[in-house]
């Protein structure tokens, strides 16, 4: 996504699209990876989490070979169908498992590392960006999209020594497999034993639920108990929020931002972008080592606080800059330049990094896959209406009422996470229903046979809910 604020300038002068193209091009992808999404839990649980990853970086390399060969916008826009499916893999995926393979100690941090490297990826495209702007107008932005096929290769690659999800293990019956993973990645053979303990309780199935798709689906949406539903909506609201509060107007129209703040050289432009992106990278690799010291909770609020002060202050200096155009104020710009950057640098440190890892460890193992992609949904979904509405919205209301509305939307989000979210820090995926008023009293019971795929689990489960 970093790639494309840079390289849209470029498609469009050598495509000769409209605004309107161009917003629907840069929008569309998170539609399309609402998609990806719908197949990334199904897949994850299919394949494996670790398989699943592999394929998602095949799908990227194709997407990104697809947009950089393309001679015209129709197979531009192919392209990004392809890649918004491996999108929607991507944001479902990394979070599920790496909550799932680490300790509960150090579980926020790893967790968050997938924030730390999307950042860390928008910044790399945004230095392509910079660093091919001088080639060719044909083509330089075919290179930074194409580009993006090798760090997917470099991620397959990879991949193939890490070890399996222990907790998708076990829901296939493959305990032994588990029990190896769990000694890798605890201290102590007894933490391992423990561990695995729990994982069999938790993946246990209800008496009146059979395990098939359907009863996942009628646990965790259709009819779920109260401290389910309690979850689900937490979730879904954190999602929303985290997409609402306008955060892809900057990820993707960033030059467009500061053109409006009195910034017009083209390379000027992406070198300030460039900037942006640094900061973004910096500041979400400090939020992973205050996730477990500090807690989700303080983080969360401080960070929509300050976005809520730093978007006005955005607002009302391109308000500014937009009543005077014809007179330079460089108060105003300083404003607006400086409003931009602590925005992103709240965003960052809380809202940003905290979203996918709360989501991926507050819901039940079994529920697990399908919990996490249907808050990819609302990210994707609520992503897309911003990617795609914010440069018409911008042409109707203004850019500055455009990030007052982003303000208003953020003072929602505040309250919401201070009513709603309970502090997650050090405890065990396990433990998690508790905090939402679950109680589960689980009788075990263990059939072993010899098949093709090793051990086969039977594990009983009787979920009550207190209200």
């Amino acid at each position: 996504m970093g790639v494309l604020s840079g390289a849209a300038l470029y498609i469009k002068k050598d495509l000769k699209i409209s605004d309107v193209q161009l917003e629907i091009f840069m929008g569309i992808l998170n539609l399309y990876s609402v998609l990806g999404s719908f197949a990334a839990g199904r897949t994850s649980d299919w394949i494996g989490r670790r398989y699943a990853v592999i394929l998602t970086a095949a799908i990227f390399f194709a997407g990104a070979l697809l947009m950089a060969f393309a001679t015209s916008y129709v197979m531009l826009m192919a392209g990004q169908f392809v890649a918004g499916i491996g999108v929607g893999y991507a944001i479902m995926i990394p979070p599920v498992y790496t909550a799932e393979i680490s300790p509960a100690s150090a579980r926020g941090l790893l967790s968050s590392l997938p924030e730390v490297f999307t950042h860390v990826g928008m910044l790399l495209g945004y230095l392509s960006n910079y660093a091919f702007s001088g080639l060719s107008l044909y083509l330089g932005w075919r290179v930074m999209l194409g580009i993006n096929a090798l760090p997917s290769v470099l991620l397959a690659i990879m991949v193939l020594g890490m070890p399996e999800s222990p907790r998708w293990l076990v829901l296939n019956g493959r305990l032994r497999d588990a029990t190896v993973v769990l000694e890798k990645i605890t201290d102590t053979s007894q933490e391992a034993a423990a561990s695995l303990a729990d994982i069999k309780a938790a993946a246990g199935i209800p008496d009146d639920v059979d395990g098939n798709e359907w009863q996942v689906w009628r646990e965790l949406v259709l009819s779920p108990s109260h401290a389910m539903r309690r979850i689900l909506l937490v979730a879904l609201g954190i999602h929303f929020f985290q997409q609402a509060t306008g955060i892809d107007s900057f990820v993707l129209y960033s030059p467009r931002i500061f053109m409006g703040a009195g910034v017009t050289d083209d390379r000027r432009l992406l070198g300030i972008t460039c900037g942006l992106g640094a900061t973004r990278t910096l500041v979400t690799l400090v939020a992973t080592f205050l996730l477990d010291r500090v807690g989700r909770r303080p983080l969360l609020l401080c960070s929509t606080g300050g976005m809520i002060f730093s978007l006005a202050g955005l607002g009302a200096g391109l308000t500014i800059i937009g009543r005077h155009k014809d007179t330079q104020i460089p108060w105003a710009n300083g404003l607006a330049i400086a409003s931009t950057v602590t925005h992103n640098a709240f965003y960052c440190i809380g809202l940003g990094s905290i979203t996918w890892v709360y989501t991926s460890e507050i819901f039940p193992l079994r529920v697990r896959a399908l919990g996490s992609a249907v808050g990819t949904y609302m990210a994707t979904a609520i992503s897309g209406v911003v990617a795609m509405t914010f440069l018409s919205m911008s042409k109707a209301i203004t850019i500055g009422g455009s990030f007052f509305l982003y303000a208003g939307i953020a003072v929602l989000a505040w309250v919401f996470f201070f009513t709603s979210l309970p502090e997650t820090r050090g405890r065990t995926l396990e433990e998690m229903g508790k905090l939402f008023g679950m109680t589960d009293i689980c009788v075990a019971a263990e059939a072993q046979g010899s098949t093709a795929k090793g051990n086969n689990a039977v594990v009983e489960m009787r979920t009550t809910t207190t209200v």
